[in-house]
């Protein structure tokens, strides 16, 4: 994940801008997870929620107050900046932004889930505080051509019970040649032709150059 974006770490759940022209935010789907992220419309869409203010002495519990839209020196939080440009798109006043999407599925275990383009953003009033949410819609993969790899045709994505199963079940190794860096979730069957994502017996681990290489084969 680190080097796919070409920083030392990742710390910050919500990274607008991180690499040129593309944002990342990192999710979770699991029973411990501190923002309630959502799949809807079989994968095509992420309900992505906002981030609260960090904890500190002024707000000491902050999932009672609303989610900041700007910091106290009055420049924009991550909320801010993915908002402002949810609205400018919708405004006609920009191109949607990319976002790719990291998934959380084991701790230490993090599953690429795609680019989508950032379409909406709203805030959601949830007891006696205000939260952000954004809309994610599937997007093409924008072109890796300066790692040299060709672009790969995004999935639909896959439960994350079910990325968990396939990832103890093929040890976090490729099932090609045994790598462990840089690992794509694979439907042996492609979805395009009627391969399921919700069974871990048609998704196997593939490293990016096994996964490349087999596209939309049959094997």
């Amino acid at each position: 994940m680190c080097e796919r974006e070409n920083v030392q770490t990742l710390q910050r759940g919500m990274n607008f801008h991180l690499d040129a022209g593309v944002s990342v935010v990192l999710m979770s789907r699991r029973h411990n997870a501190p923002y309630p992220d959502r799949v809807e419309d079989s994968g095509r869409v992420i309900v992505y929620e906002g981030h609260d203010s960090p904890r500190c002495n002024d707000v000491p519990d902050p999932k009672s107050v609303d989610q900041p839209e700007r910091n106290p020196s009055g420049s924009l939080t991550q909320n801010g900046l993915f908002h402002r440009a949810a609205q400018n798109h919708k405004d006609g006043m920009g191109h949607a932004e990319f976002v790719r999407v990291y998934e959380k599925i084991m701790n230490g275990v993090w599953a690429y889930n795609g680019v989508f383009t950032l379409a909406d953003s709203w805030l959601e009033t949830r007891g006696r505080r205000k939260v952000f949410k954004f809309r994610l819609e599937m997007a093409e993969e924008p072109s890796d051509s300066d790692r040299g790899l060709a672009t790969l045709e995004h999935a639909r994505v896959i439960p994350s019970s079910v990325k968990a199963e396939v990832w103890r079940r093929d040890h976090g190794r490729c099932v090609t040649c045994g790598r462990t860096d840089n690992l794509h979730f694979d439907h042996i069957i492609p979805y395009s032709k009627g391969g399921t994502s919700l069974d871990a017996l048609n998704i196997q681990l593939l490293c990016a150059r096994h996964n490349v290489a087999k596209r939309d084969k049959i094997e």
